[in-house]
């Protein structure tokens, strides 16, 4: 049974989360840019093998800590974690731009449909 968070647990993991994150967009987005070459030299292809292997390595280490990375094309760094608002399970929602979590939306809206968590549960004792 995957950890469900409240927004403070959530926040509490972000040191951590923010430097998975940017290590998987670093390699994710140079995976991409050798995908994007017509002609790969072995070196590129053996390169691309690392890139995978370490970008599973750093996605695996997320669901470790119990979220999820959302962004497959490495453009932004956005995580989910499991949670619960208003009784209802929802998607804790941070993006690698924002200082901390403050999101959520329904798992079946993605990041259009992100609301404000509300004040409250962002400043409750967990």
């Amino acid at each position: 049974m995957p950890k469900v968070f409240t927004p403070l647990e959530a926040n509490r993991t972000l040191p951590l989360v923010r430097r998975i994150v940017a290590d998987v967009l670093v390699r994710g987005r140079e995976l991409r840019r050798l995908q994007a070459l017509e002609d790969l030299t072995v070196e590129d292809e053996d390169r691309a093998a690392v890139l995978v292997a370490e970008l599973q390595e750093l996605l695996d280490e997320l669901e470790q800590v119990g979220c999820s990375f959302r962004c497959p094309n490495f453009e932004f760094g956005i995580v989910d974690f499991p949670g619960i608002i208003d009784g209802r399970p929802v998607h804790l929602c941070w993006r690698d731009d924002e200082p901390e979590l403050r999101y959520y939306h329904d798992p079946r809206a993605g990041f259009a449909g992100r609301l404000p968590i509300p004040q409250e549960l962002l400043t409750a004792q967990a």
